[in-house]
């Protein structure tokens, strides 16, 4: 396949490595004694020497030989003394609007944990404006040395016929979007039940994506392992990152799939699989690493694709073999393997320098050859971007929430108490259980039940304005007192209000229509926290330090309110995500996401 994420494709500058190799004509860098992580033979070869030229690998010195035949009077030359030089970090599936920040703010915090490359689905930024907001949104990419490599969105909506999005996507875009410079595959095919059922247009969208050579990668969460699994992986979907168990990773793997291993910010999968997986012996060139969603507070505080490389490590995992899974593996399911994934002769000088194979901190990242960051700071800019109108006023809600607005009516039953269907949050999970609950009746209204840790939950088009609607339900698992609204709310992410009493939803959900989306924390008639986003309410127009410190104060006003869940904004963020077992709940009602049915609030 064609690789346009390079300074030079390989056709127009072999020759000068050739003569590079053989101390013909100098390099641009040589980089010297370090120990080279191999990971297309499992090695750690101690002092290599690496020469660069026209952004490529020229020569490795190996085996006592060095590269000084190379350097000249111009040529860079880096002593790594003894730091480990591995291939530059890829993360195999990945959400950019979850860090809340533009691809090239994204790009100013991941770089220089050792990240060269993302496969991004944008299929946020598509739910609220199209394939047009996609476009806007990844032309920031351009700006930054991240190859900031694309899958087209397959699900806008994730699940047709249960919710409202701002725009949608067929086949016929998804076929001409195989011809954009930046894609590289289709995104992750969540609409398992249209595969199965051979709906039209999810087959179409895969024949589009394999009939121009790229993947299709997939999201099946789903329990069957026989029919089902069989039938997604026969459609051409080629592998998924929504694993929660040893089992699903191996009948997976054992199917031809390649295996997504997941380790973000709330979507913590890899402690419940990975030992396991090392335990088996089982062949791992088809697990690749993900972080699937990071928080911008995760990749300020704690890093990237070098967290997950140490938490595979700490599970267990040879740290050569996690290198393989960030690196060589990513590449190789891609089709980019002939241009990147390894530290050897032709292809793309992307490589970090790593203090050790423990915390793989990153002391200095190329890209293409030309140095990019070092010890921990990037050493480009990402200048605030002016992001068109329609890109940053798409809040349309149609009314002006009151404390009305938040009542449930209990349809004529007399005070007391009444059962109605909830969802259970499993903390650090995707998945919800579909629950009964009693709640109080009064003055025939149905009401929260904060002593039971029950709570009012509404979901609001926010994308039709007057046309729109808006629905109800309840929540237990997040025992907080107060309100918490947002617009991260996937996959249509509309605006997602939930509290225990009526005055403070409204004042949430009323703040975030002024701002333009985001997610905000009210107690007691007061804002504790705000966190603006007004690029398709999903992204911030501040530096992402500035949008991680939001983000920590709005998790300490969770905390305030009595959470005490690990990233309970992302777990709140899935509440509407009808794609995924058990219970959902979207403008449109609650979803039974094994039947795909409509279900009623009140249980007769």
């Amino acid at each position: 396949m064609l690789n346009r994420f390079c300074k030079t494709p390989l056709w127009e500058c072999n020759e000068e490595l050739v003569r590079v190799a053989q101390g013909e004509k100098n390099a641009d860098l040589v980089i010297r004694h370090a120990n080279l992580v191999s990971v297309t033979t499992h090695e750690i070869l101690p002092d290599a020497d690496i020469a660069v030229a026209c952004g490529r690998v020229a020569y490795l010195g190996l085996d006592g030989h060095t590269a000084e035949h190379c350097i000249g009077p111009d040529t860079q030359v880096i002593d790594a003394a003894g730091l480990y030089a591995a291939p530059g970090l890829m993360d195999s599936h990945v959400h950019v609007e979850s860090a809340m920040v533009g691809v090239a703010e994204y790009a100013r915090a991941v770089v220089p944990h050792g990240t060269t490359a993302i496969f991004c689905d944008p299929h946020e930024c598509a739910n609220v404006r199209g394939l047009a907001g996609v476009r806007e949104m990844y032309a920031d990419a351009s700006r930054v040395p991240l190859k900031a490599m694309v899958t087209t969105p397959s699900c806008v909506p994730a699940v047709t016929g249960v919710e409202d999005t701002g725009a949608s996507i067929d086949a016929a875009q998804v076929a001409e979007s195989m011809d954009w410079d930046d894609v590289v595959g289709l995104g992750e095919m969540m609409n398992f039940p249209g595969i199965l059922s051979c709906e039209r247009n999810a087959l179409d969208e895969v024949r589009a994506t394999l009939a121009a050579d790229h993947v299709v990668t997939g999201h099946f969460p789903s329990a069957d392992r026989d029919r089902g699994l069989n039938a997604y992986v026969a459609a051409g979907v080629s592998s998924c990152h929504e694993s929660g168990s040893f089992d699903e990773v191996l009948a997976k793997l054992r199917l031809g799939m390649y295996v997504q291993l997941r380790y973000g910010s709330a979507w913590l999968n890899l402690p419940g699989y990975l030992p396991q997986l090392v335990a088996s012996g089982v062949d791992t060139r088809l697990c690749l690493l993900c972080t699937d969603d990071c928080h911008p507070e995760t990749l300020v505080g704690e890093g990237h694709m070098d967290r997950v490389l140490r938490a595979a490590v700490e599970l267990g995992l040879d740290p050569v073999t996690a290198l393989q899974m960030a690196t060589i593996n990513c590449a190789e399911y891609f089709g980019l393997a002939h241009d990147l994934g390894s530290v050897t002769p032709g292809k793309c000088a992307d490589i970090v320098l790593l203090d050790d194979l423990e915390s793989f901190r990153a002391r200095k990242v190329f890209v293409d050859g030309e140095l990019v960051a070092e010890d921990g700071r990037a050493l480009f800019e990402a200048p605030a971007r002016t992001w068109p109108d329609w890109m940053t006023h798409t809040m349309n809600l149609g009314l002006t929430p009151t404390a009305e607005t938040f009542r449930f009516d209990a349809d004529g039953r007399a005070d007391g108490t009444a059962c109605v269907r909830a969802m259970g949050i499993e903390p650090g999970d995707t998945l919800t259980h579909d629950i009964v609950v009693e709640v109080p009746v009064r003055d025939g209204a149905l009401l929260a039940d904060p002593a039971h840790d029950v709570l009012k939950v509404c979901v609001f088009d926010r994308h039709h304005g007057a046309a729109g609607t808006h629905s109800q339900g309840f929540v237990t698992g997040f025992g907080i007192h107060g309100a918490l609204a947002q617009t991260v709310s996937h996959d249509a992410h509309n605006l997602l209000v939930m509290g225990d009493n009526d005055e403070d939803m409204a004042l949430a959900a009323r703040t975030l229509a002024e701002c333009g989306g985001g997610e905000v924390a009210v107690a007691d008639g007061r804002v504790l926290a705000l966190v603006e986003l007004p690029v398709c309410g999903l992204m911030s127009t501040e530096p992402v330090e500035v949008v991680a410190e939001k983000v920590a104060a709005a998790r300490s006003a969770w905390g305030q309110m009595g959470c005490t869940m690990p990233s309970p904004f992302m777990t709140m963020g899935v509440m509407s995500l009808a794609c995924v077992p058990e219970l959902r709940l979207t403008n449109r009602g609650y979803v039974n996401c094994l039947t795909f049915e409509m279900e009623p609030l009140v249980v007769e």
